[in-house]
């Protein structure tokens, strides 16, 4: 599966903004963006005001790189919430909210999206008792997910039970187990990426 290997920081970057892609060190004088806040590149420190299409684009690519979702798989995920009953945009960030990589890094179990999608691949995790290794796969309301036995005397998880973590209302996690639960869809107060999803929108609808 097709994936970005580069500098993650540079993304950082690049949005002029923390998306947290690094985990704990996002949190630290380390940061990319707190040491070099301007764009990568030759002329990053000379960037030009944006036209109504460049704030489109970046919106988009900035919500790829916070999920950590290439272009194709996006655009599923687009094309599927234009479908759905509702508005368009929110559609589109409750979907990439209910990816089971995004799930599991919302129930605190990795310290970051891309640490979730690694322990994921690796089938650390379960989805209703079956083994699930798919990152993208949606889950629903009412899943449980749970660490699988064979992996739950791993150190790493270990430490992250010990961590305070903030978890969203839709979701119930029980540390002690390493298991969660789905039990509601997120609203739109309960996505606290900044992202102006009607941008996105109005990109695609171009």
């Amino acid at each position: 599966m097709a994936r970005y290997t580069g500098p993650v920081c540079r993304l950082c970057r690049r949005e002029g903004q923390k998306l947290y892609l690094k985990g704990e060190r996002c949190y630290t004088d380390k940061c990319a963006i707190a040491r070099r806040g301007y764009a990568p590149g030759q002329h990053g420190q000379n960037r030009k005001k944006l036209s109504n299409y460049g704030l489109q684009l970046r919106e988009k690519q900035k919500a790829k790189r916070f999920y950590g979702i290439l272009e194709t798989q996006f655009r599923h995920l687009f094309e599927r919430a234009e479908k759905m009953p509702g508005i368009t945009g929110e559609n589109l960030l409750r979907l990439l909210e209910m990816r089971l990589d995004n799930v599991v890094y919302r129930m605190g179990f990795a310290a970051s999206r891309k640490e979730a999608r690694q322990l994921v691949r690796h089938g650390h995790f379960s989805v209703n008792g079956n083994k699930v290794d798919i990152p993208s796969y949606l889950v629903s309301v009412g899943d449980a997910i749970k660490v699988r036995e064979k992996s739950m005397s791993s150190v790493k998880f270990k430490e992250r039970a010990e961590i305070a973590v903030n978890v969203p209302n839709w979701v119930q996690v029980n540390y002690e187990n390493l298991e969660g639960k789905v039990v509601s869809l997120p609203t739109r107060e309960d996505i606290d990426i900044p992202i102006a999803e009607h941008l996105i929108v109005e990109l695609y609808s171009r």
